[in-house]
């Protein structure tokens, strides 16, 4: 058995454990949200009332944040289009299914290790306790809600945090 082959096993046992997107309940609600609350469409829009209701420190990380995004889109659309690994199977999420029908690495994931990065490195302490707690149930929702496998969440996050640790050495 291949790497490749012992690795996809991996990920349909596991994905099938994590699995609660056909299971009614408080556990597949909390899921939804965290899973929809890394949306980019979403992130971008709160980050532009940041910066326009914010002080200069905020307005700073509103738009360190916002171009980090769309740079990271950019990053993870490239590499998703080398790779096309499907994604796994299932009903919900059915946006994400037709907008971009590619698992690997997981948009979220990447954007979630990122931003948790990116709120520990600028802060406040409240910001990075927020991202510590918010950024792995993101990519962990991802994987619950059946849209990913769980390599496409730890290579996202990993990226993420590679990509976020970057811009800090850059910018910060």
């Amino acid at each position: 058995m291949t790497f490749f082959e012992r690795l996809d096993n991996f990920d349909r046992r596991w994905g099938r454990k994590f699995n609660v997107a056909e299971t009614p309940g408080p556990l597949r609600s909390a899921a939804s949200f965290f899973a929809h609350s890394g949306d980019s469409w979403f992130m971008l829009p709160v980050f532009a009332v940041v910066w326009f209701i914010g002080d200069e420190t905020w307005k700073f990380r509103a738009i360190v944040f916002s171009v980090a995004i769309v740079v990271t889109a950019l990053l993870v659309f490239g590499i998703k289009s080398i790779f096309k690994r499907p994604r796994p199977q299932g009903d919900w999420g059915e946006v994400y299914r037709k907008t971009d029908p590619h698992s690997f690495p997981s948009g979220h994931a990447t954007r979630a290790g990122l931003m948790m990065l990116l709120a520990i490195f600028t802060g406040p302490t409240w910001l990075a306790i927020v991202g510590i707690i918010w950024g792995p149930l993101v990519a962990l929702a991802r994987v619950a809600m059946n849209v990913h496998y769980v390599s496409d969440i730890v290579v996202g996050f990993l990226f993420g945090m590679i990509l976020a640790t970057g811009i800090g050495l850059l910018v910060l």
